[in-house]
C-alpha cells in the first residue's frame, strides 16, 4: 500500500512553511526522495495454498524496517472464480485425438504415482488399460492407429520424464508392421514424420551430451545402446524413408554430433580448469588438470563407449575424439607453453611434468586409432625440453636428500628379516629403494629423440653414480662417528656391515644396465650413436662408480686385515726359529697360530658375505707367504739351512690347510699362486748346492726361449748338429736379422759369440766369435763352428748353447744386442743314448736349421739369481752372479732410448 505524492507549485509550498514548520522539514524529505515516488505504507503477504474459495478478513501491514512498526491494516475480500473449462478433450475433437490426450494423461498420473526410481517399461494400471481399450473399441481406432499414439505418447514423455528406451522400440516395430497394411490420413502422415524427425534431432542432441547423459558405468552404458538402436531404427522404418525424402545419414549425422559434443566439453572442461591468478606455476597446474581430464574422457572413449558406437551405428567414436582433442591439445599446449617460454623455474618445472606423463600417456593410445594420419601431438616433448633439467635435478636432490636421511638413523646392524639374516644394514636397502625412482623417471619420460634419450640417459646414470660414491663417502663418516665410542668388536662388526652394504650397492650397480634397459637404448641410437662412445659414456660412468665402491671395499677389508696380518706375522716368526727341534714341537709351535686363525676366520666367515671373505682371506694368505719369502731370502747360508727349510715347509703347509678349509676358504688355483710356487721353489733351492742353481737357471732361460715368439730385439739362424762318432758339435752361423741400431748413425756392427754353459760341465770349452760385420742390421755371416764335447756332456742338466750378438765398439764396450738359450738336447744327434762303441755307427745326422729370437734379461727379477748372489762364499756362483748382472746392465742399456 502507497500514498501517492501529488505535484505541488512552489507558491504552496512557500505558503505552507509561513503557517508551520513541519512542512520545512516535508520540503526537505522530499527534495531527497527521487522524483515520481511513492511514500511507502505497508504490505501483505498471502500464500494461495493457505486460501480458501471466499476469504473476508483484516490483515495488519507489514512495515520494510523496525522504525515504524504499527503501519495500520487493510481489509480484504477474496473470491476464486471459474469462468471457462478444457475442451481439449471434448467430444467435438476426433476419437484418435481424444485417445492421445487420455493416454498421455494416464500415463503421466501413473509415472507420477510410481515408488520406484526404475524408468517406466509401459505398463499401466489395470482400469487405465481397460479404459484405453474401451474407447478404442467404441471410437474404433485401428491397431495402427494404438500404436502411433503410443509412439507419439511415448517419444514426448522420453523427453521429459524416465521412459524405458525398449517401450520405443516396441512401437517403431509395431509402427513398421503395420505400415503396409493401413493407409494414414494426412494429418497423422505429418505428425508421424514431426514425431520421428523431431526425436531423431533429440536422440542426436542426447549423443553430443552423451559423456553427462551417459557416463561410463555399468548401467548407464546399456541405456546408450538402446537410444543409438532406437535412431537406427528411426531411419531403417519404411514411414521415415517414405516421410522425410531428404537424405539423411545417421553415420554422419552421429559423428557430427560427437565432434560438436567434445568441442563443447572441452570449452566447458577449459572454463573450470581457468588458473586463479597469472602466475605460471598455477597456469601450468591448471593445464595439467585440464589434460588429464582429458585423458581419462580418453580412456573412457577407448574401453567404454567406443564400443557401443561401432556396434550399433559402426562410428569409431574413440578415433573422432581422439583427433580432435589432438587438434585441441595441440592449441592449448602451444598457446600455454608460449607464456611460459624463457622463464623456467624449478616450480614451474614441477608444474609440467603432469602435463607431460598426461600429454604421453595420451599420445601412446594412438595405436589404438583406426585411422593413422599426422597427428599434431607427435613432437609435443620438444616443448619441455626447457623443463627437462629441472625435472633431473630434482629427482637427483631428492634421492640425495633421501639418501642422507637413510645414513644417519643406520645404526650399522645386520637387518632381520624373519628367521633369513641379512647382513647389509638399512641404509643399503633405502638406498637401493631411492635409486629406483630415478629408473622410474626413464621409463616415465620414454623420450622420442635418440640422441637425445641418449645424453638423458648419460645424465642419469652419472646421477645415480653420484649418489652412490655420496652414500660411500656418507657412511665412511657414520662409522667414524658411532665407532669413536664403541669397543674393537663393535667396530669391526661395524666395519664388516660397511662393507656388505657397498657390496650389496655394487650388485644393485651391475643390475642398473637392465633396469635401465641399455639394450634397448642401444638399438634405438645405433643410426646416430656410435659404439665405442656408447661404451666409453655409459660403461666407463657406471665402471667408475663400481671401481669406486672396489676401492671402498678393499679399503675396509684391508683395515679388516691389518690386525690379522701382524699376529700372523708374528705367530710365524715365533714359530720358524733357526734351532734344531723336533718334528712334534713344530707341530705345538704351530698349534697356537692355527686355533688363532680358526677363531678369526670363523668370525669373518660369519658376518662378511663369502666373496668379501674370500678377498680378505686372499691378502692374508699373500701375506704369509710374503713373510715366508723374505725369511727365505734373507736367510744366511749356513749349515743348518736345509733343517730351516723343512721348518718352512711344516709352516706352508699348516697355513694352506687352514686357508683351504676343505674347500671352505680359498680355491686351491688361488692358494697356489705365482708367489706361494716362487716360495716353494726358493725352499726347494735352498736344499740345492750352487752348480745345481745354476743349472735350474740355465733350464728356465731355455724354457722362456721357447715361449718366446717375438722378435722384438731380432732373431739368429743357426745350422746345428752333433756326430757321436767324433764327438764334435757343429754350429753354423747364418744370420741375423732385425737388429737395433747401436750407433748414431742408425746401424750396428754385430758379431755373434757361442759359448757352452753352464761352466762347470764344460769347463774348458772357450766361446767363440764370428767375423764383426760393419754397419748392417742383417748380417750375413755364414761361418761354422766345431765344438769337442762328449754326449754325457750334452745330455747333462742345463746344457745349453748361449748365443750372444753384440755390437762392436772400438773404444768402448761392445753393446749387447739381445742373447739366445738353445738346449743341446735339442740338436740333432744329441737326443737318445749310446751303448759301449756303438758311437761309430750313428749315423751324421742330418743338420736343422734353427731360428732363435733375441732376448733381454730382466733386471733383478729372477730369484736363483739372488739366492745364487747370496752365497758369497762360492767363487763359481759369484762369478756366474758377475756375468748375469753383466748381462743385465748392457740390457738396460741397449733398450734406453
Amino acid at each position: 500500500m502507497w500514498d501517492k505524492d501529488e505535484d505541488v507549485s512552489l507558491t504552496q509550498k512557500l505558503e505552507d512553511i509561513k503557517t508551520n514548520f513541519s512542512s520545512l522539514r516535508r520540503m526537505i524529505k522530499d527534495a531527497k526522495k527521487e522524483k515520481g515516488t511513492d511514500d511507502f505504507l505497508g504490505k501483505i503477504v498471502l500464500k494461495l495454498k493457505d486460501l480458501h474459495s471466499t476469504e473476508d478478513n483484516w490483515y495488519n501491514l507489514e512495515p520494510r524496517t523496525e522504525t515504524y512498526p504499527d503501519r495500520g491494516q487493510c481489509h480484504l475480500n477474496l473470491k476464486f472464480i471459474h469462468k471457462a473449462r478444457d475442451g481439449t478433450l471434448s467430444a467435438g475433437r476426433s476419437a484418435y485425438i481424444n485417445y492421445c490426450g487420455i493416454l498421455q494423461q494416464f500415463v503421466q498420473a501413473y509415472i507420477s504415482k510410481q515408488q520406484s526410481s526404475a524408468p517406466w517399461k509401459g505398463a499401466l494400471c489395470g482400469e487405465a488399460q481397460t479404459l484405453l481399450e474401451l474407447y478404442a473399441t467404441q471410437n474404433d481406432l485401428s491397431p495402427f492407429l494404438q500404436d502411433l499414439a503410443k509412439w507419439v505418447a511415448y517419444s514426448k514423455l522420453y523427453q521429459s520424464l524416465e521412459v524405458d528406451s525398449s517401450v520405443l522400440l516396441q512401437q517403431l516395430t509395431s509402427i513398421e508392421y503395420h505400415w503396409h497394411q493401413q493407409e494414414l490420413p494426412h494429418q497423422q502422415k505429418q505428425e508421424l514424420g514431426d514425431s520421428l524427425h523431431g526425436f531423431l534431432q533429440y536422440g542426436l542432441r542426447l549423443v553430443a551430451k552423451y559423456r553427462d547423459i551417459f557416463p561410463p558405468t555399468l548401467s548407464a552404458s546399456p541405456k546408450l545402446h538402446t537410444l543409438l538402436r532406437i535412431l537406427v531404427q528411426i531411419c531403417k522404418t519404411r514411414a521415415f524413408q517414405k516421410l522425410n525424402p531428404a537424405h539423411f545419414e545417421l553415420h554422419d549425422e552421429v559423428n557430427d554430433a560427437v565432434q560438436t559434443g567434445t568441442q563443447e566439453w572441452f570449452t566447458t572442461k577449459k572454463g573450470l580448469h581457468q588458473p586463479m591468478t597469472k602466475e605460471l606455476t598455477e597456469i601450468g597446474s591448471a593445464l595439467a588438470r585440464l589434460i588429464g581430464e582429458v585423458q581419462e574422457d580418453i580412456k573412457h572413449n577407448k574401453d567404454v563407449w567406443n564400443s557401443v558406437f561401432v556396434r550399433v551405428v559402426q562410428v569409431d567414436v574413440f578415433t573422432v575424439v581422439y583427433q580432435q582433442f589432438d587438434s585441441l591439445l595441440a592449441q592449448e599446449l602451444r598457446e600455454n607453453l608460449s607464456l611460459m617460454e624463457g622463464k623456467m623455474e624449478q616450480p614451474l618445472a614441477s608444474s609440467l611434468f603432469p602435463v607431460y606423463l598426461s600429454l604421453q600417456a595420451i599420445h601412446k593410445d594412438k595405436a589404438f586409432l583406426q585411422k593413422r594420419g599426422l597427428l599434431q601431438l607427435t613432437n609435443f616433448h620438444e616443448g619441455f625440453r626447457e623443463a627437462l633439467p629441472y625435472w633431473l635435478n630434482q629427482a637427483f636432490s631428492t634421492t640425495q636428500d633421501r639418501v642422507e636421511r637413510a645414513v644417519q638413523v643406520d645404526q650399522l646392524q645386520p637387518l632381520q628379516v624373519g628367521a633369513v639374516p641379512i647382513k647389509h644394514s638399512s641404509s643399503a636397502v633405502d638406498l637401493v629403494a631411492c635409486i629406483q625412482p630415478i629408473c622410474h623417471l626413464w621409463e616415465q619420460l620414454s623420450w622420442p629423440d635418440p640422441e637425445e634419450a641418449f645424453m638423458l640417459m648419460v645424465k642419469l646414470t652419472e646421477d645415480v653414480c653420484k649418489i652412490v660414491v655420496n652414500y660411500c663417502h656418507t657412511l665412511k663418516e657414520r662409522v667414524r662417528v658411532l665407532s669413536e665410542n664403541s669397543d674393537h668388536g663393535s667396530a669391526i662388526n661395524m666395519l664388516c656391515v660397511v662393507v656388505n652394504d657397498l657390496e650389496h650397492l655394487r650388485s644393485v650397480l651391475t643390475r642398473l644396465p637392465t633396469q635401465l634397459n641399455w639394450t634397448g637404448l642401444r638399438d634405438r641410437t645405433q643410426n646416430v650413436i656410435g659404439e665405442s662412445q656408447f661404451h666409453n659414456t655409459l660403461h666407463s660412468q657406471l665402471q667408475l662408480a663400481q671401481s669406486t665402491l672396489g676401492r671402498e671395499i678393499r679399503s675396509a677389508l684391508d683395515t679388516l686385515g691389518k690386525k690379522l696380518n701382524t699376529d700372523i706375522e708374528t705367530h710365524v716368526r715365533g714359530m720358524s726359529t733357526r734351532r734344531r727341534i723336533p718334528s712334534k714341537s713344530t707341530e705345538d709351535a704351530a698349534a697356537p697360530l692355527m686355533r688363532y686363525l680358526e677363531q678369526e676366520l670363523q668370525y669373518m666367515n660369519e658376518n662378511l658375505v663369502q666373496e668379501n671373505f674370500n678377498s680378505l682371506l686372499t691378502p692374508l694368505w699373500n701375506n704369509s707367504v710374503k713373510i715366508l719369502y723374505q725369511m727365505v731370502t734373507q736367510h744366511p747360508q749356513q749349515e743348518g739351512l736345509m733343517v730351516f727349510c723343512q721348518r718352512l715347509l711344516y709352516t706352508l703347509q699348516s697355513l694352506e690347510q687352514c686357508f683351504y678349509a676343505e674347500g671352505n676358504g680359498l680355491p686351491l688355483n688361488t692358494l697356489h699362486s705365482d708367489e706361494y710356487k716362487t716360495l716353494k721353489a726358493h725352499i726347494t733351492h735352498n736344499s740345492l748346492n750352487s752348480q745345481q742353481l745354476v743349472e735350474k737357471f740355465l733350464e728356465r732361460k731355455m724354457s722362456e726361449q721357447k715361449v718366446n715368439s717375438g722378435e722384438k730385439y731380432g732373431a739368429v739362424t743357426l745350422l746345428a748338429s752333433y756326430r757321436r762318432s767324433d764327438q764334435r758339435l757343429n754350429i753354423e752361423v747364418l744370420n741375423a736379422v732385425n737388429l737395433l741400431p747401436m750407433d748414431s748413425n742408425g746401424f750396428s756392427d754385430p758379431f755373434v759369440q757361442l759359448c757352452l754353459e753352464p761352466f762347470h760341465i764344460f769347463p774348458e770349452v772357450e766361446p767363440r766369435c764370428t767375423q764383426i760385420k760393419s754397419c748392417d742390421l742383417n748380417p750375413l755371416f755364414d761361418e761354422s763352428f766345431e765344438f769337442l764335447v762328449s754326449l754325457v756332456q750334452c745330455q747333462a742338466p742345463g746344457a745349453c748353447l748361449v748365443v750372444t750378438v753384440l755390437d762392436h765398439d772400438t773404444l768402448r764396450t761392445d753393446d749387447f744386442e739381445g742373447e739366445a738359450f738353445l738346449p743341446l738336447k735339442a740338436i740333432p744327434g744329441v737326443a737318445g743314448g749310446c751303448k759301449g762303441d756303438g758311437l761309430s755307427l750313428q749315423p751324421n745326422p742330418v743338420p736343422a736349421q734353427i731360428r732363435l729370437p733375441l732376448m733381454h734379461p730382466k733386471p733383478n727379477a729372477d730369484s736363483i739369481l739372488r739366492l745364487l748372489e747370496s752365497r758369497r762364499g762360492e767363487r763359481e756362483a759369484q762369478a756366474f752372479v758377475k756375468k748375469r748382472r753383466q748381462r743385465e746392465k748392457q740390457s738396460q742399456e741397449a733398450v734406453q732410448p
